[in-house]
């Protein structure tokens, strides 16, 4: 992503409501399909401003990857973490090493999902698994997606199938952000047709952020558990 975007996910990433619900749910993913209890020592590749990082020391020791240097330093400023720079396959990890790596929107960026994936297998401790949130519909592509530089959004078919190729066997899946997903939707298709250029990421005003916090946070309650065959994410646990 380029300097601006990065400038204005740590403006707005400890407050609005896609960050604030999505944290959410991927706490419940964790707590119910973590590889085993306790303290785990944990990977996030692609930490970006460092958003998820608290969140991810609730659960363990973390190790961190991400390439922008701007957004490593102010990730480091944030966590007090030492965060490693470069891209996969050229930064330095010990291989067995982790009981979680997680990809948490991150996997659409990266140009070669396979090899990024079998690359992270190999760093997986003994009964290690990895958690992934991707952008899901491809045919909600828009100017949203080319303002945040991805790749791709994934179906759940095509999403299992990378991870198969990557040697790593699909536990659980699901779409979540399924709620929204008729007003998120709308709201692509118009900007489609309006010819609207750069990213989704305004904030609300408060009663407005509230509201869709509390509707979007809500499938922390369902998410982890009961698979949703539709929604504009997806969410896959995966093992070797």
């Amino acid at each position: 992503m380029d300097r601006a975007t990065y400038d204005r996910m740590a403006e707005i990433d400890q407050d609005h409501w896609w960050f604030v619900a999505r944290r959410r749910i991927i706490a419940s993913l964790i707590e119910r399909h973590r590889p085993k209890p306790g303290p785990m020592r944990i990977l996030e590749v692609g930490a970006g401003t460092g958003s998820n990082l608290a969140l991810l020391q609730r659960y363990g020791a973390v190790d961190a990857i991400e390439p922008d240097d701007g957004a490593r330093a102010f990730a480091e400023q944030r966590s007090g973490l030492s965060i490693k720079g470069g891209y996969l396959p050229n930064v330095p990890l010990d291989d067995g090493a982790y009981d979680l790596i997680v990809l948490l929107d991150v996997l659409e960026h990266i140009p070669g999902d396979v090899e990024a994936l079998a690359c992270l297998k190999d760093k997986l401790a003994p009964g290690g698994r990895i958690l992934v949130t991707v952008p899901g519909a491809p045919w909600m592509w828009s100017a949203h997606d080319v303002a945040h530089h991805h790749q791709r959004r994934y179906t759940a078919a095509r999403l299992r199938a990378v991870f198969g190729r990557a040697g790593l066997r699909t536990r659980y899946l699901t779409h979540f952000n399924s709620v929204l997903f008729p007003l998120i939707a709308a709201v692509r298709l118009l900007g489609k047709v309006t010819g609207k250029e750069g990213g989704d990421d305004a904030m609300p005003s408060k009663p407005v952020n509230a509201a869709l916090t509390t509707l979007f946070g809500a499938e922390r309650l369902w998410a982890a558990r009961v698979p949703v065959p539709f929604g504009v994410s997806i969410a896959i646990v995966a093992e070797p």
